[in-house]
């Protein structure tokens, strides 16, 4: 295969991996990764590569959202301080522990996320504002942490965990939820977790340029889609690219 078509394919990869991330708040590794593996990378060098470029996403998202008057200074600190920890420890725990059987673990989780949702057909479609309180910040900032070493650990479904958590916890809509999710994770943990992965791990560096490219147009369309959608199609959205990822990660 050529280098530039290999560069174009790339591209084309990430930026439709990172507008479906973008619009349901997760997910890119659904199809960015395995197509990384297909394309011969191994795990180890798919999934550090694959983080790094995910960044991008953060920052097309951000662009598209500042503008909107989305975002909640607030919770994004929490997400980010609560979770960044949890990614640094998930990054290197995850060398030495078999990825398998955590993503089998993770799968169930995931599985639950989507059967949770479609349960709950009220659920994120308002806004509530609540355990705004200490308790309530110490409580999710714990859940987040716990969120964001499996971010650092594993490759796709932590960023559908911040997004629930929030509509559940702090009473966000989906879109505000969306919204938040990838400017703290995609930018914030993302960032922390390329770091981390470009310390202790090899990258294929060679590939970074195409999938950065891809990442910020996909993530930037992507928020654009979910600012002009309502609640009820992004809810719908989650709760199937949940049901995607959870298989995804039970399947292998």
């Amino acid at each position: 295969m050529a280098e530039y078509t290999e560069h174009l394919i790339l591209f084309v990869i990430a930026v439709a991996a990172n507008w479906f991330s973008a619009l349901a708040g997760g997910g890119a590794g659904l199809i960015q990764l395995p197509i990384l593996i297909f394309m011969g990378l191994p795990f180890p060098l798919a999934l550090a590569t694959h983080k790094i470029a995910t960044v991008a996403l953060g920052l097309g998202a951000t662009l598209r959202h500042l503008r909107e008057g989305h975002l909640d200074k607030v919770i994004l600190l929490l997400i980010f301080l609560a979770g960044a920890p949890g990614v640094v420890g998930g990054a290197l725990f995850i060398l030495d522990v078999p990825a398998r059987a955590a993503e089998i673990a993770l799968g169930v989780l995931t599985l639950a996320l989507s059967l949770y949702s479609w349960l709950r057909p009220e659920l994120g479609l308002t806004t509530e504002d609540k355990h705004r309180d200490l308790s309530g910040m110490l409580i999710g900032g714990g859940v987040l942490f716990l969120i964001g070493f499996a971010n650092g650990a594993l490759s796709a479904g932590s960023g559908l965990f911040v997004t629930l958590w929030l509509v559940y916890w702090f009473g966000l809509e989906y879109k505000r939820a969306v919204a938040q999710t990838l400017v703290a994770v995609g930018l914030g943990w993302n960032g922390t977790g390329a770091i981390t992965m470009g310390a202790v791990a090899d990258v294929q560096w060679s590939w970074i340029p195409a999938l950065v490219a891809g990442s910020l147009v996909g993530g930037f369309l992507g928020a654009h889609t979910s600012i002009q959608s309502g609640n009820l199609l992004i809810k719908r959205l989650y709760e199937v690219i949940t049901l995607l990822v959870a298989l995804k990660l039970l399947w292998g």
